[in-house]
């Protein structure tokens, strides 16, 4: 059911209060069922994954089409009566206008948030020259405000996912992003405390989002203490699924054999789950 202008003003003033005070966990579901089932385990607020999105629909992560990320956010956000956060890549343009006009169509299929990267995906250049991504951000700044000004703007340096692993540079393009009107900041790809705690001094009092895509020997506790306000795991939830499906089909491919179904979840939960 698409769910009310109410209702969606109800839950982007929800995501916002969650960004105040506190550290939470927004998990990254990757179809209705994966949100679904995040929402029984009592997550406060999702986000989308693009990976995950791709992979469920047999592409490459970055492949799909503004109009398929949209419509695929407007099903997440009917899914369940959650925030939702809108991993929105690099905004499906690359000058300020076609940004804004971008950030308009997502903000409204409803979601409570989203992000703008500074990628290329050019491998000879892959970050956008400074001056470029600010002026983006302010675009979508502009957007948002606009239509209220109540979904919230994550601003992300990616030179951790673009092969250029400048602290210095990326806490530079945060701080740019947080004055051009960013929210929330990200620089995924960061991993050690000190790390962390220097995007997070650098953008105070701002909130920044930790991405936690694998094993770690970091606790929600030790991160929640380095002042983080929220984690999301990307891909790795979608991941995690494909590496039990994979092990299982390999298994009856490779060997004729069905081990690979030991773990498998119960068929009676799930539908109990979804039939309620």
């Amino acid at each position: 059911m698409t769910p009310s202008s109410s209702d969606i003003a109800a839950r982007r003033r929800a995501f916002r209060q969650l960004h105040a005070s506190g550290c939470f966990v927004i998990p990254n579901p990757w179809d209705v069922g994966s949100a679904r089932y995040l929402k029984s385990l009592g997550f406060k607020a999702l986000a989308t994954t693009s990976s995950g999105c791709a992979w469920s629909l047999g592409r490459a992560d970055g492949d799909m089409s503004r109009e398929q990320v949209l419509d695929h956010l407007r099903e997440m956000v009917a899914a369940t009566d959650l925030p939702v956060n809108a991993d929105f890549e690099s905004g499906f343009a690359a000058d300020p206008q076609g940004i804004a006009e971008s950030v308009r169509l997502a903000i409204e299929t409803g979601v409570a948030g989203l992000s703008i990267e500074d990628s290329t995906g050019d491998a000879a250049d892959p970050l956008l020259d400074i001056e470029m991504a600010v002026a983006r951000i302010r675009a979508a700044r502009h957007a948002i405000d606009k239509a209220g000004g109540d979904t919230l703007l994550v601003g992300r340096a990616e030179n951790f996912f673009a092969g250029r692993p400048d602290l210095d540079d990326a806490v530079t393009r945060l701080k740019a992003y947080s004055e051009a009107g960013a929210d929330c900041l990200y620089a995924p790809g960061i991993r050690t405390r000190e790390q962390i705690e220097i995007v997070v001094a650098a953008v105070a009092p701002k909130p920044v989002n930790l991405l936690v895509g694998s094993a770690s020997d970091l606790t929600m506790h030790d991160i929640a203490a380095l002042g983080v306000r929220r984690v999301s795991v990307g891909g790795a939830m979608a991941r995690a699924a494909w590496g039990g499906f994979m092990r299982a089909a390999r298994g009856l491919a490779e060997k004729g054999r069905f081990d690979g179904f030991a773990d498998a979840a119960s068929g009676v939960e799930l539908n109990g789950l979804f039939r309620t």
